[in-house]
């Protein structure tokens, strides 16, 4: 399915989409439609249930008005709400046209008409690559009147999420047979047209600097593993230390050795989702041309229990040169981010670092799909992503971190272990974890998005599947406090 948008001011189709004040005051209307349709509707309103947000009345055999109710102090995560909403009610011919008319918004909205197309497309996306019976409906948008302007900057923004966002939901939702490391590698490198510079370590490469914990999460699967960073400097004379954002992209997870039971083991080719919104980040900072410098860090291996694959109590070597007794291998994603996190601190020194990482179910218990955990040494940096998150209803909720939570990692035999033995607290101690390798007082955030990167259920502006969750919230952050 294709959305098309239109600025041709002409009234083309037969379903007409008008925008009337809360609980649905349609006397702005009379300029807009005809006096009999004005009549009929607000018959046909004295028995519908105006506490909905939308409302449609079919007028005639041929027309259909679409009436979508404005509250007051609306949000542009609202109006973006009401996009996706919208979206709902498009009938999915082989082509359908609809004329959105701006002149009927009443109130001081700015950019009204570029967040609700921008939420209707967000909630339009659709894997479908692998259909036989490939989707060609086409659905035309045509905005109509004077209210329908904003700047070539805006739409270029709207478009850059979308696309980012997109990039993301895509490499969620391929299946791991044909989405394993070395093909995640080569869609990284195609990012280079966007004038990002895209670096790729392969295992030899890894091996000489010494990523024994990444690597050692990969030992079990015929596909090599990979480290790859990608560049975005979109300001030159900025001086300043990049900002930097690091992703775990476990592209299966089996569990290794302490392998996962055989339900919704499918489920795990979504283990890379960290990765994929960094990826989507960084495509959407470039495609914007975003006047900062960045840099996206991913860990891309496979978990898989090979005859060379890593055992249950094995001790590796980290980047930073710290010990890790593995008690269990179905904790991985930590290991790819323990190097991952240390060497984009060494390489790039940057102002600060966070991570994003389906690493626990324990944050789905305490959180369920509506915040993602967050944990960080910064409470400016803390501070800033949920109020940023709280905006664009990309929602993060603080949970501690604390000294104490250190004794159930520390190892008897090596530096540190891989999981908590004595139960409980588990995506506090997998976090606690993470701080072991952020060693040189960089500003550090992690986001456990494990409830956040695949719905079920569609919700808001997410249409069920893959969410790139982070994509939004990320690029709001840079926006708001640091371009």
């Amino acid at each position: 399915m294709t959305i098309q948008v239109l600025y041709k001011n002409k009234k083309n189709s037969n379903n007409h989409v008008l925008f009337v004040e809360e609980r649905f005051d349609i006397s702005g209307l009379k300029k807009h439609i005809s006096k009999v349709e004005f009549s009929y509707i607000n018959d046909l309103l004295k028995n519908s249930d105006l506490k909905k947000n939308l409302l449609f009345f079919k007028v005639n055999s041929k027309k259909t008005i679409f009436l979508v109710s404005i509250k007051k102090n609306l949000k542009t995560s609202d109006i973006e709400n009401l996009g996706a909403e919208f979206h709902g009610y498009i009938n999915y011919d082989k082509k359908s046209e609809y004329t959105v008319n701006s002149d009927s918004i009443s109130g001081k909205f700015e950019n009204f008409i570029g967040h609700f197309l921008h939420g209707l497309k967000l909630k339009s996306y659709k894997f479908n690559l692998y259909k036989s019976k490939k989707d060609t409906k086409l659905i035309s948008i045509n905005v109509i009147g004077k209210k329908n302007k904003f700047t070539i900057k805006n739409e270029l923004r709207f478009k850059a999420i979308e696309k980012g966002t997109f990039f993301a939901r895509d490499l969620v939702s391929e299946p791991p047979n044909v989405l394993n490391p070395k093909e995640y590698v080569s869609r990284l490198l195609k990012l280079k047209k966007l004038g990002i510079k895209v670096t790729a370590y392969n295992e030899a490469q890894l091996e000489k600097i010494g990523m024994h914990s990444l690597l050692g999460v990969g030992r079990g699967s015929i596909n090599e593993s990979f480290l790859v960073t990608l560049e975005w400097n979109g300001n030159k004379k900025d001086k300043k230390a990049p900002l930097s954002f690091v992703g775990k992209g476990v592209c299966f997870d089996t569990g290794g050795i302490s392998l996962k039971p055989a339900k919704f083991m499918e489920e795990m080719k979504y283990d890379m989702a960290g990765s994929a919104v960094v990826a989507g980040l960084i495509q959407t900072l470039a495609t914007r041309k975003a006047k900062i410098n960045a840099v996206g860090v991913v860990g891309l291996v496979e978990n898989m229990p090979g005859g060379n694959a890593q055992r249950p109590g094995d001790i590796v070597k980290a980047y930073n040169g710290k010990t890790i007794e593995v008690l269990n291998t179905d904790a991985e994603g930590r290991l790819v981010l323990a190097d991952a996190l240390s060497f984009t601190e060494a390489k790039f020194k940057p102002r600060f670092m966070i991570d994003l990482a389906t690493l626990t179910g324990a944050i789905i218990v305490a959180l369920g799909e509506e915040y993602a955990g967050l944990f960080s040494n910064n409470d400016d940096l803390s501070n800033k992503l949920f109020k940023v998150g709280e905006k664009v209803k990309e929602k993060v909720w603080r949970l501690p971190l604390h000294d104490n939570y250190d004794r159930l990692i520390n190892s008897p035999i090596a530096d540190i272990q891989n999981i908590n033995y004595s139960g409980g607290a588990g995506s506090i101690t997998a976090a606690q974890f993470l701080q072991r390798f952020v060693t040189s007082k960089t500003p550090w955030a992690h986001l456990d998005i494990a409830g956040m990167a695949f719905s079920k259920k569609a919700a808001n502006l997410n249409p069920g599947g893959a969410t790139g969750f982070g994509v939004k919230l990320l690029n709001q952050l840079i926006e708001e406090h640091y371009e």
